[in-house]
């Protein structure tokens, strides 16, 4: 495999892999319209009762297996909820979600995970870098919570949550905008990946990086808190990667 070089080091290039088993991104785009449409129209309310599986992909010219993966990944953003036995209803924040840059979301959906985390090795060292200088009394309380409740989780939901918050708190603390609001859309596709392999891990592991984080961040340790961040990512990508061999 060819690697190339970062800070001395040797770093795998990402692999292609398949996209057999990645929503179309046209499928998605087409989906995204739709549910626009839909809510603007009226037809539907956030909240409200999405149209059946076998009427949509009709309606959208998509065999069910590829709009079901689709409907997957926007049930995991936040768009859609599943309710057993009832049906798919729009999320009540469904028309804020919607509102995230089309053309991003399209490009997310054509990249792979191993490509996801490479950026996520490039860009969060640095932003957790940041957050050691920039972090406030209330940034700090925030990370310490995520930690409270990542410990206390019962549910993979309830830790991916935690996890997940516990990211995005340290991309608000580095006082960048951009860098927040493009992360917290990386986060939501990254959650996809994790939520496949999360119960193949020990929490204390994860956690124990979080508590060493957030650490580096409350003493103004910017060198430690980027390392840690790398190292961090860095465990999650072979972890993801020797589960999908």
């Amino acid at each position: 495999m060819k690697t190339i070089s970062q800070n001395g080091g040797r770093i795998p290039r990402p692999k292609n892999v398949s996209r057999a088993s990645q929503p179309d991104s046209r499928v998605t785009a087409r989906l995204i319209t739709t549910i626009k449409e839909l809510i603007s129209s009226g037809t539907i309310a956030p909240g409200g009762k999405f149209p059946p599986e076998r009427e949509l992909a009709k309606e959208l010219k998509v065999n069910r297996a590829s709009l079901r993966q689709v409907m997957k990944v926007l049930e995991i953003m936040g768009v859609l909820s599943q309710r057993v036995g009832d049906g798919t209803y729009l999320s009540a924040s469904s028309e804020l979600i919607l509102k995230e840059p089309l053309e991003f979301m399209v490009l997310i959906d054509d990249i792979s995970p191993a490509e996801l985390f490479e950026t996520r090795m490039i860009v969060e060292p640095e932003l957790a870098a940041r957050a050691a200088a920039r972090s406030t009394s209330e940034d700090l309380a925030k990370l310490r919570q995520s930690i409270i409740d990542m410990e206390r989780s019962r549910t993979i939901q309830e830790r991916l949550d935690a996890d997940m918050a516990f990211h995005e708190w340290i991309f608000s603390a580095s006082g960048n905008r951009i860098c927040h609001l493009l992360f917290r859309l990386i986060h939501r596709t990254v959650s996809i990946s994790m939520a496949q392999v999360v119960d193949k891990v020990q929490i204390e592991k994860p956690l124990a990086f979080h508590k060493k984080i957030y650490s580096a961040i409350r003493d103004r340790d910017a060198e430690e808190a980027r390392r840690q961040m790398l190292q961090h990512i860095t465990e999650a990508a072979a972890l993801l990667n020797r589960s999908t061999r």
